[in-house]
């Protein structure tokens, strides 16, 4: 594993232009957009052909075969622009075959119009036949529909490497998709899970019946290694505690409502220590209390 290219913290515009020197753009990275780039970005080769690509706080992967590049969100216009120097860099000269929306969210899934028109303007989006609907509606031109959608799995099989597209059902959202590449055992999931980061603020997306059942089904499917949408890469033994940080959470907040606590005792009182050091705990845990006990109450 090693870092193929990094950047942080671009600041000048001197240093930008240098780098728009060598990058084949197609005149959408403009001076004045370089000049405000700030943001930390990295690639990283997790396997044989299997890159991770981190720009801020985002993660994505980007697959490279004999035929060409499957890549998954862009993330945003911005980030679209230097993933696609960097697709370019460890893969000169390969057109990119399609990008795969993890999910229909702006945050994940932007900059597919900027990066297809890098490559060409000929790129196959896909993504999962349940965020089809609010694509239409935003009518995002950084965010464009799939021309491509399925229900439970679909396979691509460029220049011969599976590239594998599975739904697990409703979770995060009701189009979350996960990407498997088999010959390198990697997994690539977004937003549901993380390795040893507790959820996102109060976890408002959730559909939480069946984000339970999602991640299970996450620990059936067949990696070795799992890059996330957010935080560092893990294994499977970062999904099996994921399993059981919302478990001992969903238990805890169980507990409070049959004590007959509010949601502001629940969310002061409620701790679980074994999970302190983890990311986000500080900002976002009694949030995480807030979320599932606004489930769990709705439910009685």
């Amino acid at each position: 594993m090693g870092v193929i290219r990094k950047a942080l913290r671009l600041r000048s515009r001197l240093a930008l232009a240098s780098i728009l020197a060598v990058s084949v753009l197609g005149g959408l990275f403009s001076e004045t957009e370089a000049s405000a780039q700030e943001t930390e970005w990295a690639t990283t080769e997790l396997a044989d052909g299997v890159f991770q690509f981190s720009y801020g706080a985002h993660n994505t992967l980007f697959v490279v075969t004999d035929d060409g590049v499957v890549a998954f969100d862009p993330i945003s216009d911005d980030a679209a622009r230097i993933l696609a120097q960097e697709i370019r860099a460890v893969a000169p000269g390969v057109p990119l075959l399609a990008i795969v929306y993890s999910h229909h969210h702006a945050d994940h899934a932007s900059g597919a119009g900027v990066l297809r028109a890098i490559f060409g303007g000929r790129t196959l989006i896909i993504g999962h036949e349940n965020g089809l609907a609010p694509l239409l509606e935003a009518a995002n031109p950084s965010l464009p529909p799939p021309d491509l959608t399925f229900s439970g799995r679909l396979t691509l099989r460029p220049g011969g490497r599976e590239v594998r597209l599975v739904y697990l059902g409703p979770s995060h959202t009701a189009s979350m998709i996960v990407g498997l590449i088999p010959d390198a055992s990697i997994a690539f999931a977004v937003d549901f899970v993380a390795n040893d980061r507790v959820g996102y603020r109060d976890l408002g997306s959730h559909q939480f019946r069946e984000f339970f059942l999602a991640l299970e089904a996450l620990d059936t499917l067949e990696f070795e290694t799992i890059a996330f949408g957010h935080g560092p890469v893990g294994d499977r033994g970062a999904v099996k505690r994921q399993i059981a940080y919302y478990g001992d959470l969903r238990d805890a907040v169980q507990q409070a409502l049959d004590a007959g606590w509010s949601e502001d005792e629940a969310a002061e009182r409620i701790s679980l220590d074994e999970y302190a050091s983890w990311g986000g705990y500080a900002e976002w845990f009694a949030l995480n209390v807030r979320g599932l006990y606004r489930w769990l109450a709705s439910e009685r």
